[in-house]
């Protein structure tokens, strides 16, 4: 192989390998905000619970329910449809 082909070669895997890693920056990224929700290093979204006023951090279901809901009560109701809506607290 010539110097030139090998060059091209190397120039063109290295633009690959670029546009790979970057895709899978922007689909780790993606994963990480639930229901666009920023997120803690496990992945749980930072809300603010309306039942306690508290800051929390808790998995979202695919229904837009944190892991805390309590089905009926109020606040939890309000609180999921706050997060399905994109209007939760967040911290």
């Amino acid at each position: 192989m010539s110097d030139d082909r090998v060059s091209r070669f190397i120039r063109s895997t290295a633009r690959k390998a670029g546009e790979q890693y970057g895709e899978a920056r922007r689909a780790y990224r993606s994963a990480r905000l639930q229901h666009g929700l920023p997120t803690d290093d496990a992945g749980r979204a930072r809300i603010v619970c309306r039942r306690y006023a508290q800051k929390r951090t808790a998995a979202i279901d695919d229904r837009g329910r944190p892991a805390c809901f309590e089905a009926g009560h109020p606040d939890c109701e309000g609180c999921a449809e706050d997060v399905r809506e994109g209007r939760i607290e967040t911290w």
